[in-house]
């Protein structure tokens, strides 16, 4: 299973204060002068394979899943409910052997990829992507963690 909630929360706050700090100061992107709120969902690959066929008609698990709360543009001010980050468990595990990093690194970069997309970021466009991909490895290097494409994160 998980990590005791303690400790999920601890990394969660860490990794996306690191990301909300980063798009803050280095990318212009405004926040509200109320906290933000993002919901965190650990769950498993049943769990997320039912959302993702319910919502993205793919009836099969994946690594992350976000559900802004309000339609987002990067660069533009978002409401304090920033939305939802659904992680599933096993994909995580799984992803983390193949690709021969820690379950936490992975679980990080997977953290901050979700919050991305609670700002309007995607990967659908390859030149979205190349944003993305980029910002990504910015916010991880500033958390020590290496570039996540270099060897083709299967996000």
């Amino acid at each position: 299973g998980w990590a005791d909630e303690t400790a999920l929360e601890a990394l969660a706050l860490r990794v996306l204060g690191a990301a909300e700090n980063h798009l803050a100061a280095r990318e212009g992107q405004p926040f509200p002068k109320q906290p933000t709120e993002v919901s965190l969902v650990f769950g498993d690959d049943e769990m997320i394979r039912e959302i993702n066929a319910e919502w993205r008609a793919k009836d099969k698990p994946t690594n992350v899943l976000s559900f802004p709360a309000f339609p987002v543009t990067p660069g533009k001010m978002p409401g304090p409910m920033l939305g939802d980050i659904i992680i599933a468990r096993e994909t995580v595990e799984r992803e983390a052997v193949d690709l021969e990093k820690s379950f936490e690194d992975h679980l990080t970069h997977l953290m901050v990829h979700g919050f991305l997309h609670l700002f309007g970021y995607d990967h659908i466009e390859t030149d979205d992507a190349e944003k993305m991909e980029a910002l990504e490895t910015r916010i991880l290097a500033e958390l020590g963690l290496s570039d996540p494409y270099a060897g083709q994160d299967p996000i």
